[in-house]
Formats: C-alpha cells, sequence, structure tokens
C-alpha cells in the first residue's frame, strides 16, 4: 500500500460557491455547516455559497471559508485514510483537525479569530507581499537581507522550486521587488492582499491568537503533522500550540515539506478542500509523486 498525504490549501483558494455541492448532497455537510455558522456567529455558508466576492476575500471570512470546505469534504472520505497531514499556512489549522489534535467547532472559532486577528494587524501595520518566481531560494534571502535597510521584508512562503513569496512592509518589499528584477527573476508581481502575512508585521496579532490558542483545547495528533515552520512532523500538543504561534510571523516551508515527505515514504497527496494551488506545487517539487484533488462531491464519490 502507498503512503498517503492529506494536505490542505490555505488563502486565496477561495471562490463563490465553494463547497455548495458537498451541501447539497449531504446530511453530514449540512449539519457541520449549521454549526460553523452558529460558532462564529456570521453566516458564513451564505457568503462561501452566494457572496459578494468582496465580502468572500476579507481575510476574517476567508480563512473560516477556507478552512470549513477543507474539513466538511476530508469528513465524507471513507476509503482513504492519510498516513500524514500537513496544511498551507491557515492549512494547518485544517490538517490540524484531519489529525485529531483539533475538534472541528473550537477549530472554526479559532480560526475565525486568527482571520481577525491578521486582519487587524493589517490595518495597524499595513504591509504588502510579492510573487517572485525564477530566482534561487538563496539568492532572495540575500536580496531581503539587502532590502531590508529600507524597510521589513522576508521570505513568507517557500512554495517550491524558483517560487516564492516575499512580505514586509511597502518600503521594503517595493525595493525587494526591483532587486529581483534587476537580478533576474523571471517573474516579480505584488500581491493584493490585506496584510504582510508571514512576516514580522503580523506581530500585533499574536497575543489575540495566543489568547485563544491558550482557551481551546489542543491533543496530540493521531498521525503526523508536519509543520508549516519546521517542515518536519510533530505530534505533542503544546509543540503544535507553538508552532501555530509562530507561523504568524514565520515563512511556510512548504517545498521542504514536502521534499521531507517524500523523503520519508510518500507517494500519494491529496489535495483536500478548494483549488488546485497544492498539486500545482508538489508536481513541480516531486515530479514523481502521485497526486490528486478533492474539492467537488463527484470527485468525493469514489471514496465515500
Amino acid at each position: 500500500m502507498s503512503k498517503k498525504a492529506f494536505i490542505f490549501p490555505g488563502q486565496g483558494s477561495q471562490f463563490v460557491g465553494m463547497a455548495k455541492d458537498l451541501f447539497d448532497n449531504s446530511v453530514e455537510v449540512r449539519e457541520m455547516v449549521k454549526t460553523a455558522d452558529d460558532a462564529i456567529g456570521i453566516s458564513l455558508s451564505q457568503i462561501m455559497f452566494n457572496g459578494p466576492e468582496d465580502a468572500l476575500k476579507q481575510t476574517d471570512v476567508t480563512q473560516p471559508s477556507i478552512f470549513l470546505h477543507s474539513v466538511v469534504a476530508f469528513s465524507l472520505i471513507r476509503l482513504l485514510e492519510p498516513d500524514v497531514v500537513a496544511g498551507h499556512s491557515l492549512g494547518e489549522y485544517s490538517a490540524l483537525v484531519a489529525a485529531k489534535s483539533l475538534q472541528f467547532y473550537d477549530a472554526v472559532k479559532l480560526v475565525r479569530v486568527r482571520g481577525e486577528a491578521m486582519l487587524q494587524a493589517g490595518i495597524e501595520q499595513p504591509g504588502t507581499m510579492a510573487a517572485i518566481v525564477g530566482l534561487e531560494s538563496s539568492k532572495l534571502d540575500e536580496i531581503c537581507l539587502l532590502a531590508s535597510e529600507r524597510g521589513i521584508v522576508q521570505a513568507a512562503n517557500y512554495n517550491s522550486p524558483g517560487q516564492i513569496v516575499i512580505s514586509g512592509s511597502v518600503e521594503g518589499v517595493k525595493y525587494a521587488m526591483e532587486l529581483c528584477k534587476s537580478g533576474g527573476a523571471k517573474l516579480v508581481k505584488e500581491l493584493v492582499v490585506s496584510g504582510a502575512f508571514h512576516s514580522p508585521l503580523m506581530s500585533s496579532a499574536k497575543d489575540r491568537l495566543v489568547n485563544q490558542i491558550n482557551n481551546t483545547p489542543f491533543f496530540d495528533s493521531k498521525i503526523p503533522v508536519y509543520a508549516n515552520v519546521t517542515a518536519k512532523p510533530t505530534y505533542k500538543a503544546d509543540e503544535i500550540k507553538d508552532l501555530l504561534v509562530q507561523q504568524l510571523t514565520k515563512p511556510v516551508r512548504w517545498e521542504e515539506t514536502i521534499k521531507n515527505m517524500v523523503a520519508d515514504g510518500i507517494e500519494e497527496f491529496y489535495e483536500i478542500g478548494p483549488g488546485k494551488v497544492l498539486q500545482g506545487l508538489v508536481k513541480r517539487i516531486a515530479p514523481e509523486a502521485k497526486v490528486f484533488g478533492i474539492d467537488k462531491y463527484s470527485e468525493l464519490e469514489k471514496y465515500l
């Protein structure tokens, strides 16, 4: 039997109509969606299913929406069992539910608070992010160090070979973008975001997140969870909590995570939730791996 990883997407995978077909085809999903709406006190499902898109793009709505889509899809899978899990940024929370380190009701409230705290941090300390394609990570790290003379800037997501996102102050990121262009990057593109995620500009979100985490029951995970901050497997509840806090201001080491999973014998990767972003990244990182997506009900049916 091939060893399997379930991987869960982060922000950017949302779309109007997300999870609607799952909702329409499953009583279990309808119950979970109602639980989520009740837990966070807004009609999240109405925004997910009907928009408007501008509301869905607000990070305090985006984060619980993607989390909910991923977790309800996961909950319907009967014929597959993951050996390990990981999630990209926000997706780490979905992975923790899959690994039974967090309970669904607690996790949806935690994700909502994370989104609110990050939105507020972005207002208090405005920043930006940019995607850089075609530079080695070591070269980009040097550029960020140099650009730090103008303002805060660091790698936020090491996504796949030659595809990295940087984050920080407007001045720092803009200068790093100039240096990347002159340094031979194939593509340099500023992203439309509500804050400088995975950078020190998210520091003000930490207190609120720590408080919510400390009031949330965590358990040792049943299977390894590969953490964004370390790219290594973890089980212990206390370590998981600490890494979730660190994750706010530290980079997502996704390329390293997938390479470590492959080295540990994982052959099949299943992206659970909206979109195909992680499938594309895994194919670039580990071309030999088998990659699948479970987003819509039609993709789920064979595993029910």
